[in-house]
């Protein structure tokens, strides 16, 4: 399995995407990955240059930033922690939330409608990818603070969504407070029906087959939304993870591909996330 990812990658990777899978797979250099990272930085200190496939154009966005501060903290490094957390304060609202991304030139996917309002679905992600670098810094906190507001209060929501939370949930430091959430936040899961446990029902306005399985709220075993699900109901997912390897190597994506480039740079993405969450599960060493 790993043998034809490792080919697809070569073949068919953006350099940024090469440098990750020698790094998880095949003892590479963290500090290459750094380097492929930094060359979407921008000075504001945000990420920009199409680094999320969907938003194309050179101006920073919040989903870049945080992308790029994923990258980061999956090597162990923190730097341009604290200056992405600079480029944040600039675009944060009053009540400690950022958009959903901002009205800046370029191209994005139909989906990326800019709004001035705060989003919790990204300021989720950002707080979590901070909180697990260990960063200090005003807009965390504030940002935090916006996301146990939000939380509290949510009564409906769609996989996107819960799925930032969930990611929110497994670092930030208040973990009894984290626990008392994620048991709300699953029952809310199984009430209405916002995970695919096999009919394949996309949430309304996702598209066809564009749905949230286990292994996407529960990445990893000590992922606090592994207790949403049975062993059989995660075992099944994961069967039909490693089924769905194509024959050329890689995993491919649900949502549309709206700009002929975005099927190349995608696909390696979910390739290499298909393959950390069979790993994570025990499904491949």
């Amino acid at each position: 399995m790993i043998e034809a990812a490792r080919s697809f990658i070569w073949l068919n990777a953006r350099v940024l995407e090469q440098r990750r899978f020698r790094y998880l797979f095949d003892g590479g250099s963290g500090d290459a990955v750094v380097a492929a990272v930094e060359a979407y930085r921008n000075d504001d200190g945000g990420f920009g240059h199409a680094l999320e496939p969907d938003g194309r154009g050179p101006d920073s966005q919040p989903l870049h930033t945080y992308t790029a501060l994923s990258l980061l903290a999956e090597v162990g490094v923190v730097e341009h922690a604290e200056t992405a957390c600079d480029f944040l304060t600039t675009i944060t609202n009053a009540d400690g939330g950022v958009p959903n991304c901002l009205d800046t030139p370029g191209f994005r996917a139909p989906w990326w409608q800019p709004s001035p309002d705060s989003d919790l679905l990204v300021t989720a992600l950002l707080a979590s990818v901070l909180h697990r670098m260990g960063v200090e810094h005003r807009w965390l906190a504030a940002a935090t603070a916006f996301c146990w507001r939000r939380m509290t209060d949510l009564t409906e929501s769609h996989p996107y969504e819960v799925n930032a939370c969930a990611r929110f949930l497994d670092h930030v430091p208040d973990r009894p407070r984290a626990e008392r959430e994620a048991e709300r936040l699953g029952a809310l899961v199984r009430e209405r029906g916002l995970v695919d446990l096999g009919d394949g029902r996309a949430h309304q306005g996702y598209s066809e087959g564009e749905t949230h399985k286990p292994h996407h709220y529960a990445p990893t075993p000590d992922s606090l939304a592994r207790r949403w699900f049975g062993d059989d109901e995660l075992a099944a997912d994961l069967d039909a993870v490693a089924a769905a390897q194509r024959e050329d190597g890689g995993w491919t994506f649900p949502w549309a591909a709206w700009t002929p480039v975005t099927t190349y740079e995608w696909r390696p993405v979910v390739t290499i996330e298909a393959l950390l969450a069979l790993r994570a599960h025990g499904r491949i060493s």
